[in-house]
């Protein structure tokens, strides 16, 4: 069973909290603030941890970046009351995965939970698999049963971004900074012949899917 901390210094939110994991399939444990949420830490193999901001003797903040230190691919979800563009900003420098604002929508919350784990488990195995179709990224191949495609780097990156976050939109400039970097030249010319090749090379696989949101710009529909 995936164990979920939950990390909050108001008592009946964190019961709360716990209650509706609970009741979504997880094991959860409550720590009251950070430190009491390191020494859990160490006792329990913990699969995410959601924790607040605003908490005695150790913040969200500090307690996030003491995660990084010893769990670098832990995922971290990290609930507010603060909703500035600078808080949500200092909270991904520190080293969260997610950013959820008070009040929290328990529905959204166990969603973005869910996300989160699919995502660790996707990052851990450096395998992405969509019906029967598997993206291997350590060996950047495509494969779909006896079927196996080797593709270029750029290419394989920017199909496994897309096919990782199943229709979810990212922008033209998102794909670009993140595939080619934010010093590349590249242009919309260079992106939309990457995915017009990977639309070329799967054709007739009914798994991937890559749809031009006009004005926007692509989405991966995921069929598998």
């Amino acid at each position: 069973m995936i164990k979920i901390l939950v990390v909050e210094d108001d008592k009946n939110t964190r019961k709360l909290m716990c209650a509706v994991l609970t009741q979504n399939g997880f094991e959860t444990y409550g720590a009251e603030d950070g430190v009491a949420a390191l020494n859990l830490m160490e006792k329990h193999q913990i699969d995410l941890v959601v924790l607040d901001l605003m908490m005695p003797n150790m913040d969200g903040y500090e307690l996030t970046r003491q995660l990084r230190l010893s769990w670098k691919n832990l995922p971290i979800l990290m609930v507010t009351a603060k909703q500035e563009p600078k808080d949500k900003k200092q909270g991904f420098l520190a080293g969260t995965d997610d950013y959820m604002t008070k009040p929290v929508d328990e529905e959204e919350m166990v969603l973005r939970i869910k996300a989160l784990l699919r995502r660790a488990q996707i990052a851990s195995e450096h395998k992405l698999t969509i019906g029967k179709v598997v993206l291997n990224y350590d060996s950047l191949t495509v494969s779909r049963e006896d079927q196996a495609i080797s593709i270029p780097q750029k290419e394989f990156y920017l199909l496994f971004k897309l096919l990782s976050y199943p229709n979810m939109i990212f922008t033209r400039i998102q794909l670009m900074d993140e595939i080619w970097g934010m010093e590349s030249e590249t242009d919309d010319h260079t992106l939309n012949v990457h995915i017009n090749r990977l639309r070329d090379r799967f054709r007739g696989w009914p798994e991937i899917e890559i749809v031009t949101v006009r004005g926007l710009g692509y989405k991966a529909v995921k069929n598998g």
